[in-house]
């Protein structure tokens, strides 16, 4: 079953890049990641989806429903986590956790008090007085606090902290091992590759790839560095090459196994293999669609 299934789904601000063509598809079960940079329409989507926005033209459903302004009964099941935190500023942690409880016609205090306690979250503290990350958990715990069915995350682990940053994936494992779909946005690719089982591209408002997280890895492309060489010739799968004075950046495409023998004939002082960032990884996928 798909939970979350767009078909052809458009939003136009005017001249304004919107979102343009969106064909998305989630199953029940799955965690899956939405990737691509600041502005791309990440937000966008999950505004769509969650019936904030009412879009241009195409569809989207939940749970087999149609998404649209109001719709309580997909709501109710939502668990969603805005990329910016804004709350009343002179409620207490544990008054606001207590309103967004109310508002889903929960008892969820003794889920509530456990995520506080996971994340370190002072309930006794004012909105005012925290920290960004603080604020992140906040918005954490009202978005699990009722467990549903489906979480929507839009940026959710910006301005936490690694330790918190584990203690949120660990708890974010458990409710989809008892279950719950995760829909994440982030455009931190390592985090997706880690953390999802499938996942999709977005750039300039349009889905350019959707597929598992594996096939997504096998097809990137790899930054390489090496030192103590100025120039890189003969090696098949070769692009991007950058010379920084005594050493060489490239992208490289092809078997890892012909590149470690290439470089074992090199006399290099140090070398570093990375995964491309975001714009990269965007170019390969544009470049092999030919365009």
């Amino acid at each position: 079953m798909n939970i979350i299934e767009t078909n052809n789904l458009t939003k136009n601000y005017g001249k304004a890049r919107g979102i343009e063509g969106i064909n998305l598809k989630v199953e029940e079960g799955d965690v899956f990641g939405f990737i691509g940079p600041n502005g791309a329409g990440k937000s966008t989507t999950i505004r769509t989806l969650l019936g904030l926005i009412t879009p241009t033209s195409g569809s989207a459903k939940i749970f087999g429903r149609e998404c649209s302004r109001g719709n309580k009964e997909i709501l109710k099941d939502i668990g969603y986590m805005p990329s910016e935190m804004w709350f009343y500023p002179n409620m207490k942690v544990g008054e606001l956790i207590k309103l967004s409880a109310k508002l889903q016609k929960k008892d969820c205090s003794e889920e509530a008090k456990i995520l506080c306690d996971r994340l370190e979250l002072d309930v006794k503290k004012k909105i005012e007085d925290l920290s960004l990350g603080n604020r992140k958990k906040v918005g954490i715990v009202c978005a699990m606090q009722h467990k549903p069915k489906l979480y929507i995350l839009d940026e959710p682990t910006s301005g936490l902290d690694p330790l918190m940053q584990k203690e949120f994936w660990n708890i974010l494992k458990e409710r989809n091992e008892d279950g719950a779909t995760i829909f994440l946005s982030s455009h931190v690719l390592s985090e997706v590759q880690r953390h999802c089982k499938n996942a999709g591209i977005i750039r300039g408002g349009k889905l350019i790839v959707s597929d598992s997280v594996s096939a997504l890895s096998k097809t990137s492309a790899r930054r390489v560095n090496l030192h103590g060489v100025n120039n890189i010739c003969g090696l098949e799968g070769v692009r991007d090459v950058v010379n920084h004075g005594d050493s060489v950046s490239f992208l490289y495409q092809g078997d890892i196994k012909n590149l470690v023998s290439y470089i074992n004939n090199l006399n290099i002082t140090d070398m570093t293999i990375t995964e491309p960032d975001l714009e990269e990884m965007f170019m390969h996928y544009y470049e092999k669609d030919g365009e």
